[in-house]
């Protein structure tokens, strides 16, 4: 079954919103994920005022010369095997890992990108208060690797907008790596958690001893 959900890379965050998040001030940080949860921020959410396109889908990446967008430099960053860039940055052959579901995927083309905290989510937890006075790099992903807000994925509906309360990887042996980068992403960009999500991150923590997170200033 391909719910490929690729997790991997880039804390250089991928996503472009046309809003800017809070500064962050402090600095990069590993800690315990039972410390990390301990540390997250509590309020209560609310998605008064959310619409999906007042989040910019895709830019023009890093570099223009190349021609690639955010969703080809994604999948470049993300790839197992790397995939041929041809004119205009398509990407031909190339493979991805799906951490979700240990599912290899070698078809660019039939992967989604997906952000780690779901769009809804992040506006629900704080992003609703950022200004629209300019774009910012944004990330809603992850771990060993630098994190990135945005990882490749078969498409697949089971995760639209669910917070790890509500919803896991298949595999129950990739769960402590999901909430761990899922903790590491929502101080970064300054979002909360709710009581909910809270009881469900702190029931991680206890569980996944040997997990860390890690996290650094949004850029």
């Amino acid at each position: 079954m391909v719910n490929a959900v690729l997790r991997g890379l880039a804390a250089a965050a991928l996503v472009i919103l046309p809003v800017v998040a809070p500064a962050l001030a402090h600095a990069a940080e590993t800690l315990p994920l039972a410390d990390a949860v301990a540390g997250l921020q509590v309020a209560t959410e609310c998605r008064n005022g959310y619409v999906r396109n007042k989040f910019r889908h895709w830019n023009t990446g890093d570099d223009p010369a190349h021609g690639c967008n955010t969703r080809a430099e994604v999948l470049l960053h993300e790839a197992v095997d790397p995939p041929t860039v041809g004119a205009g940055c398509r990407l031909t052959g190339g493979s991805w890992w799906s951490y979700y579901d240990a599912s290899v995927v070698t078809s660019a083309g039939s992967l989604d990108i997906d952000d780690m905290v779901p769009l809804a989510e992040a506006w629900d937890s704080g992003a609703s208060a950022w200004t629209r006075s300019g774009a910012r790099r944004t990330s809603t992903t992850r771990a060993p690797r630098p994190r990135s807000s945005r990882s490749p994925h078969a498409p697949t509906a089971a995760r639209p907008t669910r917070p790890p309360a509500q919803w896991m990887p298949p595999g129950a042996e990739v769960h402590c790596r999901y909430v761990g980068e899922w903790v590491g992403t929502k101080p970064r960009w300054g979002l909360a958690v709710d009581d909910v999500e809270l009881a469900a991150l702190e029931g991680a923590g206890a569980d996944c001893l040997q997990e860390t997170v890690t996290y650094e200033p949004g850029h």
